[in-house]
């Protein structure tokens, strides 16, 4: 980056991967413009899931890679303990009972790598977990990570941008799409439809599932496995629930005004991409993907949908994201993960640890767009 007393950095993207980078940039000193295309949260931030974990049989560096991202939100939740969008109350998963070997090799992955996971029957799941309808867990039991948890990122991306513009940082919303401008191998500007060019020393691309598009225009190719998902945001429930819930037929939180956040993987085949570029999905996958999370909670009480969301899943080829300088281009980054959640915060710190010193960080080191190449 410039050698000049403050750099300048344009972030592209109003999701909670570009939000927590310009934070971090912002208190290690670095001028920051924070550029979003409509709102804060209009993308996959605001139809996210948004569960805090590592429970998957993930290889070793990127299990390693998450777990130093949990126990950022552990140091932020220990010095803001009371706030109702950021909650450790554990997390819940079962297999059907055909995957009973597949959950006892995950149990032993999660337990070989130190991971807090532990095998309950149905019965144990009733006595300790509230809110779980234990008559829906097969025999094979369950496998409950006490260490896990969740977090409203709207809710999580407005705490940031508070912070972002106490440090000088500005926030340039509903700019439109923006484009980082280069001279020769170096980024100069970034230009929005509404606004001048930002001259700057370095831009970040964080801007969701059109990632890999924007890397194009630049010669870089970087492997999607993108996909349109559906996120219902229930009416408040009667329930008990505190933990993360994932099972065959539904994945479930609880959120912040008492409702459910729920969504499925089976739901994707169901929706239907329009010639306009938007999303429709039939009244009878939302109606069958609320009664599946009322048949997992005790009482099954019937679950009336507030809103939902339908849009593009951001995805890297591989699974895992792909962080840090794009191709040659001196200045240009991006950004482009799953997980976006467990992973915002320590991404944006080490993020802007490269941006400014220049230096590849080791632990960014195995998500370099150079490995598609």
């Amino acid at each position: 980056m410039s050698n000049q007393s403050q750099p300048r950095v344009a972030v592209i993207g109003g999701g909670v991967i570009g939000v927590s980078s310009a934070y971090y940039l912002a208190r290690n000193g670095v001028k920051v413009w924070l550029v979003t295309e409509g709102v804060l949260a209009s993308g996959a931030s605001g139809r996210s899931l948004s569960w805090i974990n590592s429970a998957s049989n993930w290889p070793e560096h990127y299990h390693q890679f998450r777990m130093i991202g949990i126990d950022r939100y552990r140091t932020l939740f220990a010095r803001q303990p009371t706030q109702s969008w950021l909650r450790f109350d554990g997390g819940l998963m079962w297999q059907p009972p055909q995957n009973a070997k597949l959950l006892r090799e995950m149990h032993a992955h999660n337990v070989a790598y130190g991971y807090d996971s532990q095998l309950l029957n149905p019965h144990q799941v009733a006595a300790r977990i509230p809110g779980v309808n234990a008559t829906a867990i097969p025999a094979s039991g369950a496998i409950w990570n006490p260490g896990e948890g969740w977090v409203d990122l709207p809710s999580l991306i407005n705490y940031l941008v508070m912070q972002l513009v106490e440090l000088g940082g500005e926030l340039i919303s509903n700019a439109g799409p923006a484009s980082v401008i280069a001279n020769g191998s170096r980024v100069t500007k970034v230009r929005t439809e509404g606004q001048d060019a930002i001259p700057v020393d370095a831009a970040l691309l964080a801007t969701g599932a059109t990632v890999p598009k924007m890397a194009a225009e630049f010669g870089v190719s970087i492997r999607d496995a993108t996909n349109p998902a559906l996120l219902i945001k229930t009416r408040p429930v009667e329930t008990q629930l505190r933990a993360v819930l994932n099972t065959p037929r539904v994945s479930l939180r609880p959120t912040t005004n008492g409702g459910l956040v729920v969504d499925a993987g089976w739901t994707e085949s169901h929706i239907e991409v329009l010639a306009d570029g938007t999303y429709r999905v039939p009244a009878e996958t939302i109606n069958e993907l609320l009664a599946e999370a009322s048949q997992v909670l005790m009482g099954t009480p019937p679950l009336s949908a507030a809103s939902y969301g339908i849009g593009p899943k951001p995805v890297p080829g591989d699974g895992e994201p792909v962080l840090g300088q794009l191709g040659d281009i001196e200045g240009l980054y991006v950004a482009f993960t799953h997980s976006g959640a467990t992973l915002a915060l320590i991404i944006g710190e080490l993020l802007a640890y490269e941006m400014i010193t220049g230096q590849r960080h080791p632990l960014l080191a195995p998500f370099a767009v150079s490995r598609f190449h």
